[in-house]
Order: C-alpha cells, then sequence, then structure tokens
C-alpha cells in the first residue's frame, strides 16, 4: 500500500537536485536534501517508539528542520499537530494532553517551561531549534532514513485546533486526502507551475502558510524563498526574485506604508494572495494602484482548507471571496438547514472533498456541525450574487479573525471573568487596518473595584497567547441585554467600531 500525501508531495522529487527552500541568506536547500532530512525525522520518530496514528504535536519556530519534522511525520505515518508559537505553556498542555500525543517537539528555550507539561501528559520532550540544534535535531540528523509507511487516502494525517465558543478548542481531523484534495485544485485554480517562485513568509503552524502555501509549492514543484516571519524591509528585498506571494491583509497594508512598493518592484511577480482575514477594498485599491496588480482574496477554514476563490483571468471583486471551488459545493441556508433565496444572507454550508472528518473526542459537537449528508456548518454568514460571487458579511459564532488568526470571544472572556474586580466581561472585534480586527475587551468592575486597562493586560498575559489579548479594555458600569438577558454585542460592536481607525 502507497502513502497517501507523502508520494503526491514529496516521493514525485525524490533525488531531485532542484530547489526546493531558498533562505533569507541565500542558502539553498534541493529537494532531495530535504528529502533526506524528513527521512530521518521520520527514523528519529520510530526510534522513538512512535508508530503509523500516533500523535506528535510540534511548538517550533519556522524552519526548515520544523518542516522537515512534519515531513517525516507524514512519511513515518504519524499524525502532527502543529501549535501557535504563541500559545502558553497552559494552552500546550490542553493540546497534548486532548491529542494523547506521545511527544512534544519544542524550542529549546521553551524546554524549562514545557518538560512538566509534557511529563504531565505522558509524553516525550524534544528540542529542535530553528538552526538545527537541540537534542532531538541532533539525534534524527544521526538517525537512519525510516522506510515511507502505508498510509491510505482516508487515514488521519493531521490534528488542527480551532478555538471553541465555549472556551474549549476543537482538534480538526484531517485526513490525507483532504489534504490532497485541497492542493491539486488550488495548483490549477491559481496556475501554478515549477517555473513560479512563492515567497512564503507566513507561519507555519497554520492552515494557510501550511497546507495552503507550502503543498501548493510541492504539488508544482516550484521553490520558496522561506523567510521565518514576515519583515516587511526582507518581503521587499527579496520580491524581485518571487513570481507569487500568499499573505494576510496585514502584510499588504504594512507594504503600502512603504514608498519602495512600487510597479518596478513587483514587475517579476504574477500573483498577490490574500486570506484569513477581510481584505478591505481600499487595500484592493491601493494595492493596484501602487502595482499595477489585483489581489485575488479567497476564503477558508481551519476545518476545510480552501472553500472559495476570486478567479485567476476574471474579474476579481473587492469584498468578495469570489467562487466556490471546483468540486465543492456551497449553499446558503436559514437555521434549519433549508436553502435561502439568491442573493439573502444565510449561514454558509459547503460539502467536498476537503472537508474534515470531525472533531477529536467529539462527537456530539460533530454532529451539530457536520450534517449526515456531508455539508458542513461553518457558522459564517453569507450570500451569493446573481453573478455566484460569494459575499462573507459575519460570523454566527462571534469568531473575530485578527492578522488571520482566530479568537473566539468566550474563552477570552472566561479569562477576563476569572480575574479579580472583573464582575462579567464582553469581547468583540473592531476594524483595525493592519490586523482585521482587533479584540476589544468590554468590563464591567466589580462594585468598589479599581481597574484599569493596564492591569486587565498585565494579568492574561501570562494566560493567553498574544494574538487574544485585548488591544483595548473599555470600562462600564453595566452590559447593554435583551429581555431574554442575553448580552446584546451587536451595540457594544457599534459603540467601539472605530476605536483603532480614528
Amino acid at each position: 500500500m502507497a502513502n497517501h500525501l507523502h508520494d503526491a508531495l514529496f516521493g514525485r522529487h525524490d533525488g531531485s537536485a532542484r530547489d526546493f527552500l531558498i533562505l533569507p541568506d541565500g542558502t539553498r536547500l534541493s529537494h532531495a536534501a530535504f528529502g533526506d532530512l524528513a527521512a530521518r525525522y521520520a527514523g528519529a520518530f520510530v526510534a522513538a517508539g512512535l508508530k503509523p496514528g500516533d500523535r506528535v504535536a510540534l511548538q517550533l519556530e519556522k524552519s526548515p528542520d520544523m518542516l522537515a519534522a512534519i515531513a517525516g511525520a507524514i512519511r513515518a505515518g504519524i499524525v502532527f499537530l502543529p501549535l501557535n508559537t504563541a500559545y502558553t505553556p497552559a494552552e500546550v498542555s490542553y493540546f497534548v494532553t486532548d491529542a494523547g500525543a506521545r511527544l512534544l517537539l519544542c524550542d529549546g528555550r521553551n524546554a524549562g517551561a514545557l518538560a512538566a507539561i509534557a511529563e504531565g501528559a505522558g509524553a516525550a520532550l524534544g528540542v529542535v531549534n530553528a538552526d538545527g540544534s537541540g537534542a532531538f535535531a541532533e539525534a534524527a540528523r544521526a538517525a537512519a532514513p525510516a522506510p515511507v509507511a502505508a498510509r491510505r487516502a482516508d487515514d488521519l494525517a493531521a490534528l488542527l485546533y480551532t478555538s471553541g465558543t465555549t472556551g474549549r478548542s476543537k482538534g480538526a481531523m484531517m485526513s490525507h486526502a483532504n489534504l490532497l484534495s485541497n492542493a491539486e485544485v488550488l495548483v490549477d485554480y491559481w496556475r501554478f507551475t515549477d517555473r513560479d517562485v512563492l515567497l512564503h513568509a507566513l507561519p507555519i503552524f497554520h492552515t494557510h502558510g501550511l497546507f495552503v502555501a507550502i503543498n501548493v509549492a510541492l504539488l508544482a514543484g516550484c521553490p520558496m524563498i522561506f523567510l521565518p516571519r514576515f519583515d516587511a524591509d526582507e518581503v521587499i528585498r527579496l520580491m524581485p526574485q518571487a513570481t507569487a506571494m500568499m499573505g494576510v491583509p496585514t502584510f499588504y497594508t504594512r507594504l503600502l506604508d512603504d514608498p519602495r512598493l512600487t510597479s518596478d518592484l513587483a514587475r517579476t511577480m504574477r500573483l498577490f494572495i490574500s486570506g484569513s482575514a477581510p481584505l478591505l477594498a481600499e487595500t484592493h485599491r491601493q494595492w493596484e494602484t501602487r502595482t499595477g496588480h489585483r489581489i485575488l482574496e479567497r476564503y477558508g477554514m481551519t476545518e476545510t482548507n480552501m472553500i472559495t476563490s476570486n478567479p485567476y483571468a476574471g474579474a476579481r471583486r473587492a469584498g468578495t471571496v469570489g467562487f466556490p471551488l471546483p468540486g465543492i459545493e456551497l449553499k446558503v441556508c436559514d437555521g434549519e438547514g433549508r436553502d435561502v433565496p439568491e442573493g439573502e444572507i444565510g449561514t454558509l454550508e459547503v460539502r467536498g472533498p476537503n472537508v474534515f472528518q470531525g472533531y477529536w473526542n467529539m462527537p456530539e459537537k460533530t454532529a451539530e456541525e457536520l450534517r449526515a449528508d456531508g455539508f458542513f456548518i461553518t457558522g459564517d454568514l453569507g450570500r451569493v450574487d446573481a453573478d455566484g460571487y460569494v459575499t462573507i458579511v459575519g460570523r454566527g459564532k462571534d469568531l473575530i479573525i485578527t492578522g488571520g488568526y482566530n479568537v473566539y470571544p468566550k474563552e477570552v472572556e472566561l479569562a477576563l471573568d476569572d480575574l479579580p474586580g472583573v464582575l462579567e466581561s464582553a469581547v468583540i472585534g473592531a476594524p483595525h487596518r493592519d490586523y482585521g480586527e482587533g479584540v476589544v475587551a468590554v468590563v464591567v468592575p466589580e462594585a468598589g473595584a479599581r481597574l484599569d486597562e493596564k492591569t486587565i493586560l498585565d494579568a492574561l498575559a501570562g494566560g493567553l497567547a498574544r494574538f487574544k489579548q485585548p488591544k483595548a479594555v473599555i470600562f462600564r458600569t453595566s452590559l447593554p441585554r435583551n429581555t431574554m438577558g442575553k448580552v446584546q454585542k451587536n451595540l457594544l460592536r457599534d459603540e467601539v467600531k472605530a476605536i483603532f481607525t480614528t
């Protein structure tokens, strides 16, 4: 039996001397060299006692070694959990324990804080530093390459944790077929070939940077300029060597702030793609004026990868996310799952080979959001116009997307309500030029409590990832409620909608 995902992404490059990763200092790693390193990481996993189907969690800085560890997990048939580097030890503890991970890989700087976490979860701890040092990285380089483990198309490849509205994160189960089918569609839809060079400045613990950008590059056979993080100076310096870039709105707004962004700088580029958060129509206009390129905006979710995209050759309409991708069905429904008339707003539901297998160890939650006929209830509100363009108008689950990362208000509210002197709170998103949305906390203090913004933010810093922390705190004597006692967040959103823009 073959290994469905490995063979498609990596097997076709066995022994290839073509460039795969181009690092900022000019170092180049060929497909053959990367494949050898990945095979040795697979060997290190096997030597550590991991078997196909076991889980490995990775909270690592973006580097060739992190990517090789992921590729090694795929080769060995091991399910991988890429974790945001901003997650606190308390958050990592939940993910590792819930997934039953047998191994946690971390940066050496965090090993002290995570050692007890790993031990408490029954997992081994391995150190992999971005420069290739660290005990596990060194063990991988010394390991014998492991053979490719047999894996079927419907076998689990990855667990991606996404926050839940109740504060409990959910592990979205992605199969080999889920990941491969989406990448195959995107290569064709966005016309990637081996002549492209992808400028990669996204994190790789996230669907966008890992399953979209890297899988597309692997299937197309094109090299990537592999930046450890987004840095406007580096992106501007290296853009003339690239043909395509995938980014979040923050990338584009920050580049627009730099006078060096011109049509001449972008002369080698054929495609700029944006996702993970809404792109303002003004950003579209400014980018086209400055570079001559129209940004291609698309829409996806952790549970589905990419769902829709503006066309490559047709009109890329600002404010829309384009059409459903080939092979993916999308419908707009009312609360009972019935189709609404064309142009009206409803909840988006999607079905296709890209849709995940369900939530890890959460059969009831899976049944709530994944219908028996295969349609996934996204929770996003949208409409489809007469030309078939999809527009996202809101999120039924109050999700905040800030800088491309998902923040569920309930998780932040629980942390706020636990603080001394806080009676209750409400967390909402407000438009933010750089981040798409900024997190705003509305706090009601207990009688006599003396609270200020700094006290609140300092108290949250150790327990919540930075992207989840409020960018503004507002104090009120009470929260607006309807006759049923439900907080009217729509009123709060109206109240703070200009807090970051004026």
